[in-house]
């Protein structure tokens, strides 16, 4: 294996676990939402920040795809929207990884 191959290949895994990380922080910060944690805790707060600037406003839990009103709408917009995109980073990641993989 070439020394180009080598860092096209180390490239590609870190494209895939940056994804993959993504998406794992948004499905976690929908389940937090969805099972009401305590949003003072800062592990909480943690996950939940990361996962607003990881939607990129197009998936916003305010203002995103899908906008739910009446009980439960919170919980409804981040599961819908978050979900989404946690589906669209693992799919990017995948398709950017393939593309840069050797």
């Amino acid at each position: 294996m070439s020394r180009s191959s080598a860092v096209r290949t180390r490239v590609a895994q870190v494209v895939w676990v940056v994804a993959v990380v993504c998406a794992l922080l948004l499905a976690v910060g929908a389940l937090l939402i969805a099972l009401d944690a305590n949003q003072h805790n800062a592990l909480v707060k943690f996950v939940l920040d990361a996962a607003d600037v990881l939607d990129l406003e197009v998936f916003s839990r305010g203002n995103g795809i899908f906008e739910f009103h009446g009980g439960d709408a919170a919980t409804k917009n981040a599961l819908a929207n978050w979900g989404l995109a946690a589906i669209a980073y693992l799919v990017v990641g995948r398709v950017l990884e393939r593309v840069i993989r050797p």
